[in-house]
This record gives structure tokens, sequence and C-alpha cells, in this order.
């Protein structure tokens, strides 16, 4: 399989003709549905078309996973780098099918999924998305993967919960400074919760979503 047939998924379309578009992907053990309301949330005035495909893999305990895990920082290198080829294929066909093109997306996730978006958009040879978020994760070290943090980077909202127990703060924290020592523009924000996601941090990220669409997106469409 390729392209869109690589990966289950659901599609939530623009309200008109897109300005670009919104693919979230999920964090261990849940599925496509976990963040698809978000999209609504993130983008109520649904400017963007989104998408939220499900991860490649079963394992235990259950659900839809996009690697094995290994330890926080290190995804298993076989299943990262599977998942890895499979879901920018799936990019591909995604644009190809909607008309959007990867510098007019925006690609986040929470936890594994963070984990993702945060390879997706940032690997070497992987097409510059519009904007990052990353909810919950950290930056993948794997060996043969490698990161292109060149400029211009794309804008990247991180937000992360002080106490969570499963990845900890620590990592979106080394993951801003990264970020911004590479002359990316940094949305950072944590909050007192666990493994989750901030509801009010959610609606911070829909106005930063909505500045960084006509900036970064309708300017792209142009050139």
């Amino acid at each position: 399989m390729s392209g869109l047939d690589s990966l289950a998924y659901r599609l939530r379309p623009a309200a008109g003709e897109a300005e670009g578009a919104l693919v979230l992907f999920h964090g261990r053990g849940v599925d496509e549905n976990d963040l698809f309301p978000l999209l609504d949330s993130l983008d109520p005035e649904r400017r963007l078309v989104g998408a939220t495909p499900r991860g490649p893999l079963s394992l235990p305990p259950g659900g839809a996973h996009w690697y094995s895990f290994r330890e926080v920082g290190s995804p298993d290198k076989e299943t990262f780098d599977a998942s890895y080829e499979l879901v920018g294929g799936w990019l591909a066909g995604f644009a190809e099918e909607t008309g959007v093109p990867p510098e007019r997306m925006v690609l986040g996730g929470f936890s594994q999924g963070a984990v993702m978006a945060y390879a997706l958009g940032l690997g070497q040879g992987s097409p510059r998305p519009a904007g990052l978020i990353a909810l919950s994760g950290f930056i993948p070290t794997v060996e043969g993967f490698e990161l292109d943090l060149s400029p211009p980077l794309p804008p990247a909202a991180i937000g992360h919960g002080t106490l969570d127990p499963v990845i900890s703060v620590e990592w979106s924290r080394r993951a801003k400074q990264r970020l911004e020592q590479a002359g990316a523009d940094v949305l950072y924000r944590e909050y007192p919760l666990p493994h989750a996601v901030d509801p009010g941090y959610l609606s911070e990220l829909s106005t930063w979503l909505s500045d960084l669409a006509p900036s970064r997106m309708r300017a792209s469409t142009a050139e």
C-alpha cells in the first residue's frame, strides 16, 4: 500500500476552500478518534482541512501505536523507521488528494504523536511544514535518523504537564531550548497536569494557529 491507502484515518473537511491542513497524530494505545475533536477546538472556523491518521502498529496493552516503546527519548529503531517512512508516504498522498502542499500543513500530536510530528517536521529530507504542535512529547533520538535544524524552521507550539509521570516535562524544556537555539519561534507552556492536554492551552493554540494560517499558508499560495 502507498499514499492514503497506507493508514486508516479520519478526515474533517474545511468549511470552504482550505487555506491549509492540520494533521494530528494520537498517543500510544488509542486511535484516530482520540484527537479528532481537537480539530474543531483548534480550528473552529474550519479554515483548514483536518485529519487524524491511525498508528500502523497493534501492540500490548492494546490500541494503535507509532513505534514500539523502548525508552523515553529513544524509540525502537525498526518500528520507528518503518512508521516514519509509512507516514511520510501517507502525508504525500494526503497532499495530493487535498491539494494542500506540505508547506501549508501544520503537524501536531500528543505523546508518541508529538514524537512523530517532531520527526516528520524536522527530519532530514522531510518537507518543512507550516508549523508544529507538540504536546507531552520529545524530539526523538534514533540511530540513523538525522534532524535538519537549519533555518528557517517552522514555528512550534509546545505544551507539557509538570506532573507528567510518563514523559517528564524536562523533555519539552530541552526541545524548546534546542529549537530556540536553532532560531525557531516557539510558543511554550507548562501546566500543573499529568500526562494530559490542558484545555486552557488549546484555546491559546487556536489563536496561535489562526495567526499562523494567514502569514505562512496564504503567503505560500501566492509564491
